[in-house]
């Protein structure tokens, strides 16, 4: 018994081993994907993935200056003609240094009058007076130095006494030339150069009065102008709002503060893989489905090429992706349907193929399903 005991119960593990694997094997039935993958309506065709974005692309709203935001004026799905403010920033340090440069435009406006209205005419009378005094004080010395002269010829004054009028008479004169000199710079008002510091002074502050309102100006975000975008009209919507009052911006700011589009008409950016720029045509019929909607093809209408190809940014997840490839980006225009469709959305695009060339293998993929 000792002998067959052993390989008795291996057999029997064996035989249990056997029957719970067994019983635990169970087949499942084919399960059906939630929503079948977007199928080709085209024979041939170029494929790509394309990215639902505004008219005008969408514009990524920054802050001109570093702030503290006081109010966002807007909100998601608000609609906001171009110039409307977006959001403002604390302005507190704005506007005193606003008002520090107008008083320093006002101290030299104030020093520039000052020398323009030279010379004071409550300064001349004075000047008059004493003017009058000295030339009357060289009458009385030339008088005293005439009679002088006249008694030193005779001996009846002192030649001490002579030379002491004499210089008495000197000494009124240059004094009397003083005071003309001087007369006549008060009565030539103030000297050219110094006008021109003045006015100097006057241009600088204004300036910097000038830089300091356009720093308060710049702490309120408005929506940029419609004109310097392409075929942009109407009216903003804004379609992202990233920030909250009580929040630090900062330039460059780490994403977008706001985000803009004008959703007058809908585009469909495309990635066209670079191996299927050989065989893309402008001028080809172009369709789209939404992602979890084949049953309804969208039309498209070509617009432009981007011409600079660019490295892809998008992982749509097909087996012939590739993850180092570059994409050049093709624009296209949504005829129909826009309503139903969101801004950021993804669709699967199909392009006809005119000429018998090789389908790339994602348009091969995609034809199968």
């Amino acid at each position: 018994m000792k002998g067959y005991f052993l390989p008795l119960v291996a057999v029997v593990s064996l035989a249990f081993a056997g029957w719970h694997l067994a019983g635990s094997q169970t087949n499942h039935p084919p399960t059906e994907p939630p929503f079948a993958p977007a199928k080709s309506p085209f024979e041939r065709q170029v494929a790509g993935l394309g990215i639902v974005e505004s008219r005008t692309e969408n514009v990524a709203i920054g802050s001109h200056v570093p702030g503290i935001v006081v109010r966002v004026l807007v909100k998601e799905g608000d609609r906001v003609p171009a110039g409307q403010p977006l959001l403002e920033l604390d302005t507190r340090q704005a506007q005193a240094d606003l008002g520090v440069k107008r008083a320093m435009l006002a101290a030299a406006r104030a020093e520039l009058a000052k020398l323009e209205a030279m010379p004071r005419q409550e300064e001349l009378p004075p000047l008059a007076a004493q003017l009058a005094e000295m030339r009357a004080l060289v009458t009385q010395r030339e008088d005293a130095l005439a009679r002088s002269r006249q008694l030193r010829q005779s001996g009846a004054v002192p030649e001490q006494t002579y030379i002491a009028d004499q210089q008495a008479a000197a000494v009124a004169r240059a004094q009397l030339a003083r005071i003309e000199a001087e007369d006549r710079l008060l009565r030539a008002g103030a000297w050219l150069p110094d006008k021109e510091v003045a006015r100097a002074a006057v241009t600088r502050a204004e300036s910097e009065l000038a830089q300091v309102q356009t720093q308060l100006d710049l702490h309120r975000v408005l929506a940029p102008t419609l004109d310097s975008l392409r075929d942009a009209t109407g009216e903003w919507e804004v379609l992202k709002v990233n920030v909250r009052p009580g929040e630090f911006v900062s330039t460059p700011a780490d994403e977008p503060l706001i985000v803009l589009g004008n959703t007058g008409q809908r585009h469909v950016r495309v990635d066209i893989d670079e191996n299927d720029i050989p065989r893309f045509e402008p001028t080809a019929k172009a369709v789209a489905y939404v992602r979890g909607d084949n049953a309804r093809p969208f039309p498209l209408r070509f617009v432009r090429v981007q011409p600079y190809v660019v490295p892809k940014r998008s992982l749509s997840g097909d087996n012939a992706e590739r993850v180092d490839t570059r994409v050049m980006q093709v624009i296209y225009a949504l005829d129909e349907g826009e309503g139903e469709i969101y801004i950021g959305q993804q669709m699967d695009v199909f392009l006809q193929m005119t000429s018998p060339a090789q389908e790339s293998p994602r348009a091969v993929a995609a034809k199968d399903g």
